[in-house]
């Protein structure tokens, strides 16, 4: 493998784990407060169509995102309803936000564009575009390092960069201030926080909210960054993989970004090779297509009982009088 053909592989390794990153770090807030939230497809996949269906309507890819990130906040508003404040079951909640959105999203699509659950292609204002990094031309001739800085770190849409800044960013918040300690104990023991006077359904409707803010940019970019436009169940499982990844990474920023690459890794290769030959067979396009989902499998039955998710993860908080 040459470095074009590598650096095409890695590429497309970061595009497709951008959506899945900012998925995974959407619910590593919310677990890490103790919401388990199964609706992370359901939420990317409403940003998804009313990014697309903005942008589509108004040109503006900026007014999509806002809207994207919206339709989302309302989706995680509903689950923290359900889930915080009538202290329901929070898998059933997730479920219920996943066929929620589906059926929503093909039923409005319709109704507004008559294109079978399309949008209209995005074109120009309504899609995020590359951004050429300073001196990427210029260092493009350089051995080795030009071509990965030029082909590899440059040429990303904002929203790339934005999710590799938000690992950072969280774990800072998680690890480094006084918020973050909060929203931890919240997971691990919500009656010393109400003892030491916080609002334990406070930081978990905070929790909930940073959740919905992130897949909704998760789902913007899906539908205006890496593709041109909304399609039917277009978020194609990402949201599980998401919440393979974070049990893989065990609940850690740094580890989830790992985990993140990991699975857009699978999906560039099974792109850029649809059929392997070994010599004594030939891999088919299928097998190679179904990987990563083959592998979120394997990461779940094998990982779920050594990574030790929040105590307080799943169960509602019951103050006691």
């Amino acid at each position: 493998m040459d470095l074009a053909t590598a650096l095409q592989i890695l590429d497309s390794t970061v595009r497709l784990s951008t959506p899945l990153l900012l998925a995974c770090l959407a619910g590593l807030f919310s677990e890490r407060a103790g919401i388990f939230d199964i609706g992370l497809e359901g939420k990317m996949l409403m940003a998804a169509f009313f990014s697309a269906a903005v942008a589509a309507l108004t040109g503006s890819v900026w007014l999509g995102l806002l809207a994207g990130i919206a339709s989302s906040m309302v989706l995680s508003g509903l689950h923290g309803l359900a889930s915080i404040t009538f202290r329901g079951d929070q898998l059933i909640s997730g479920v219920a936000i996943n066929f929620l959105a589906i059926g929503l999203t093909v039923l409005i699509a319709q109704d507004w564009f008559q294109q079978g659950g399309r949008t209209p292609s995005l074109i120009g204002g309504g899609r995020f575009q590359e951004i050429t990094l300073p001196f990427a031309d210029t260092l493009q001739g350089v051995p080795i390092l030009g071509p990965i800085y030029h082909d590899l770190i440059s040429g990303h849409s904002i929203l790339v960069y934005v999710a590799l800044l938000m690992v950072p960013l969280t774990w800072w918040i998680l690890f480094r201030t006084r918020f973050g300690l909060h929203l931890r104990a919240v997971g691990e023991n919500p009656a010393a926080v109400d003892t030491a006077g916080l609002s334990v359904v406070g930081l978990r409707f905070a929790a909930v909210g940073i959740c919905g803010i992130l897949c909704g940019i998760a789902g913007a970019y899906l539908a205006t960054g890496l593709q041109a436009g909304f399609v039917k169940e277009m978020t194609a499982g990402r949201g599980y993989i998401a919440l393979a990844a974070l049990i893989f990474a065990k609940w850690r920023p740094w580890y989830a970004l790992g985990a993140c690459l990991l699975f857009g890794f699978l999906q560039a290769v099974a792109l850029r090779y649809q059929n392997i030959d070994l010599g004594a067979f030939t891999v088919p396009v299928q097998f190679m297509d179904a990987l990563p989902y083959i592998l979120t499998v394997v990461i779940l039955a094998g990982f779920i009982g050594k990574a030790v998710p929040p105590k307080s993860g799943g169960v509602p908080y019951v103050k006691e009088r």
